[in-house]
């Protein structure tokens, strides 16, 4: 899944891609580098950011999904707005990315049950600008997967099927560095939910410290290499997905996780994940 900013604040990219045209170039770039889903966001969720207007989020997305879309890119969109996500499956979005789960909108497994797309349910507490206030777990992956295993209840309680469910564990929200690292070392507790699992460790700042200028590009380059080693060690849980900034270096290391694990020949030419991880499932993207 590879990640499409269309903010001028997000942490890494903020305004790199805030105009459409720059967007959808890169999402085309995403997606012929092996991205097999760009996931089009229109509102940071940075720690400390702020929320903006519900019809500034939907102009910022909903022409950038239509026309990538148009262009047989899939597309999922990154809302924690029900109108945002029906506006954005009208036009031609594949699945619903909701960080907050559900919870943030109450209509959300409505207008999914109705779309019938496939959703994501991330871990979650708080919106951003206060998200750092909630970080606090007696055993953060028991809690995790506690808290999970709720938003799926209700998720079922509204008529989506559950064949339709992505968990996602929500790394850096309301988590400081000791949780995410807690979750990544203990995936399989959370993979014990039987249901596919998305990762979004890229260029967090739970990463390895770059030493360079924060944004600089020593450090995103930084990043992207301690984000590559993450892919390689989910991958080789059969991990449904990862949501990344560099799409070709985590594709790589997807690959590289496949050899290890012996699935496929190393010297043949590239697969992408859902080939080299039968186990994990598309949930009918």
């Amino acid at each position: 899944m590879g990640i499409l900013n269309v903010t001028p604040d997000s942490f890494s990219d903020g305004g790199l891609f805030a105009a459409a045209d720059a967007a959808i170039a890169h999402g085309m770039a995403m997606h012929a580098a092996g991205a097999e889903l760009v996931d089009v966001g229109g509102e940071s969720t940075r720690p400390g950011a702020h929320r903006v207007e519900v019809d500034v989020e939907r102009a910022r997305v909903v022409p950038v999904i239509a026309a990538l879309s148009r262009a047989g890119v899939p597309c999922s969109v990154d809302t924690t707005r029900a109108v945002v996500a029906r506006a954005a499956a009208e036009a031609g979005a594949a699945l619903i990315n909701d960080v907050s789960g559900g919870l943030a909108d109450p209509a959300m497994a409505s207008v999914v049950a109705d779309c019938g797309l496939p959703w994501v349910l991330m871990h979650w507490r708080a919106h951003s600008a206060t998200m750092t206030d909630y970080a606090r777990y007696d055993d953060v992956v028991a809690d995790v997967r506690s808290e999970l295993s709720a938003r799926v209840d209700a998720a079922l309680a509204a008529g989506v099927r559950l064949d339709a469910l992505v968990l996602d564990p929500g790394l850096g929200f309301a988590k400081r560095a000791e949780h995410n690292w807690a979750l990544l070392r203990r995936l399989p507790v959370l993979l014990g939910l039987g249901l596919p699992m998305l990762i979004g460790a890229s260029r967090k700042r739970f990463l390895p410290d770059s030493g360079h200028p924060e944004g600089s590009a020593a450090d995103v380059r930084s990043r992207d290499l301690a984000t590559a080693a993450v892919t390689t060690a989910v991958a080789a849980h059969a991990i449904w997905g990862v949501r990344v900034h560099d799409v070709e270096g985590s594709l790589r290391a997807a690959e590289v996780a496949a050899a290890l694990v012996g699935v496929g020949d190393p010297a043949a030419p590239p697969v992408g994940p859902a080939e080299a991880f039968p186990a994990a499932r598309t949930a009918s993207v």
